[in-house]
């Protein structure tokens, strides 16, 4: 608060005393904004450092994080999507309003200033003027002309700093909607390319189980060779059917899987499915990026939500003070100006003027309550605003520590599932070598061939599923990874908005 509590003082002084403080000191009523104070942990859990970072609308910008990934395919799309998704164009327009929403509460701070220029003429008949009986009104039969010309301005000077604070509250209501913006911006870039590796996962899959359904069809056309001269059991051949069956149906899965994931695209770049084909890949290399062991704290201002909920805050602290501006009284300032004659000739001459000036005082008397409750409700407000952000500061680091916990485990998964490939090939090319030195049977190659693939497709998965696991970082770190410590700020951003000053 900017002047001492004069709320003790009685009535008949209060107003006076506010007014010679507020016009002295210039500044506005209600408390002034402090980030609210968050505990969290100085490093996180999971074995990566981090320090404690301040929400920053400055930086709640989207960078070409995707480009991190190195593919012309990827980037097209993710550029295809933020030009035309339909979230995205609904966050812009609301953040045009946002903006729209601050210029409103500035122009509060300006007189208002207004003309006109009318012109009459009006006839009266003689019955008319003596009202049929009598002229006792003065009233004389004839055509009469009035023209006038006037300007008025009032002005509402802002001495207790209302409109400064909901100039304030909406400028951060503005900063919150460019975060806002920026999140959905994010979602989106990161939905998209969560989809787009999910669906090159299920393109090696759908070829990894044709080569798997044709091998098990081929071991099914042993098995029943071997029954018909009596080397194979009927369960052996039940067993054949099973396992070509299971390939069929995790094929029919896999295709269902890559289709929907084909059509989550095209809605993300703003098509209809029915017009978008995206070729497949069997042989896209999953190129994981490295995640550093440490994280410069900063990269938390960049998360949209924090950012979001911490704006929020603001522009609740400042509708306090906007709440309790509405105690002291009201001064309006008008003067008005003109001329009036009936005649145009005449009309711009001393004695036709008019004019008025004065000041108008107002102040509620009693309103019932309805002022303390206004304040009591931007008071609750604001406070539900601060639990926010501190559960999104909260939400952020918990959303981060399961990150790097997948991130974790799925590289370790990674780097065994590379060492079962290996021996996998190293055992079919043994069992290569030995059919051809034949001390092996075709249906022995043929097995070893099969847990090969099955070998090659868990690698694929694990490293679809890493490549996924870094985009859920880099949706959770508000932007990806990259720092600048030459310019101690991240990586140049290039497709948001910037926040309203």
């Amino acid at each position: 608060m900017c002047m001492p509590n004069i709320f003790a003082l009685p009535p008949l002084l209060r107003g006076a005393a506010a007014l010679a403080l507020a016009t002295l000191a210039g500044c506005a009523i209600g408390p002034n904004y402090s980030k609210p104070a968050v505990e969290i942990p100085t490093a996180f859990k999971e074995g990566v450092n981090w320090q404690r970072a301040q929400a920053n609308p400055q930086a709640a910008l989207s960078s070409s994080w995707w480009t991190i990934y190195d593919d012309p395919t990827l980037t097209q799309l993710v550029e295809r999507s933020l030009k035309a998704n339909q979230s995205i164009v609904a966050a812009e327009a609301a953040y045009r309003l946002a903006q729209a929403t601050v210029d409103a509460s500035v122009a509060s701070l300006f007189p208002i200033v207004t003309a006109g220029l009318s012109a009459t003429r009006s006839g009266t008949g003689t019955n008319a003027a003596t009202g049929g009986v009598s002229s006792t009104t003065g009233t004389v039969a004839g055509v009469h002309n009035n023209v006038s010309v006037s300007a008025a301005a009032s002005w509402e000077p802002d001495l207790w700093g209302q409109i400064r604070r909901e100039i304030e509250s909406s400028k951060a209501s503005a900063q919150a909607s460019d975060a806002q913006l920026a999140g959905e911006r994010l979602s989106i870039t990161a939905s998209l390319a969560d989809d787009y590796f999910a669906l090159r996962q299920a393109d090696f899959d759908i070829a990894s189980l044709k080569q798997q359904q044709a091998i098990d069809a081929r071991l099914l056309d042993i098995t029943r060779t071997a029954y018909a001269q009596g080397t194979a059991s009927n369960d052996d051949v039940l067993v054949a059917q099973d396992t070509l069956e299971l390939v069929v149906a995790a094929l029919q899965s896999t295709e269902t899987s890559r289709e929907q994931d084909e059509h989550a695209i095209a809605m993300l770049i703003g098509v209809p499915p029915a017009s978008f084909t995206l070729p497949p890949r069997t042989d896209y290399a999953f190129n994981t990026p490295a995640v550093p062991l440490a994280l410069p704290s900063q990269l938390l201002q960049r998360r949209p939500d924090v950012v979001q909920a911490e704006r929020t805050a603001a522009a609740a602290n400042a509708k306090i003070g906007a709440a309790q501006a509405a105690f002291f009284p009201i001064l309006d300032l008008s003067v008005q100006g003109g001329f009036e004659h009936n005649m145009f000739a005449h009309l711009f001459s001393l004695p036709s003027r008019v004019w008025t000036l004065g000041p108008d005082i107002a102040a509620t008397l009693f309103d019932g309550g309805a002022r303390t409750a206004a304040v009591h409700e931007a008071r609750a407000t604001y406070d539900e605003a601060a639990a926010n952000y501190r559960q999104a500061v909260l939400g952020a680091f918990q959303n981060v520590e399961d990150n790097l916990s997948s991130w974790n485990h799925l590289a370790q998964q990674e780097a065994a599932y590379a060492n079962i490939y290996q021996r996998n090939q190293a055992l079919f090319a043994s069992t290569q070598a030995q059919l051809s030195a034949g001390t092996a049977s075709e249906q022995s190659l043929l097995t070893q061939q099969l847990t090969l693939l099955q070998a090659q497709q868990s690698l694929k998965d694990i490293q679809s599923l890493l490549m996924q696991s870094s985009v859920a970082l880099i949706r959770n770190l508000g932007g990806g990874w990259q720092w600048n410590d030459k310019a101690g700020a991240a990586v140049a951003a290039d497709s948001g908005n910037k926040a309203v000053q």
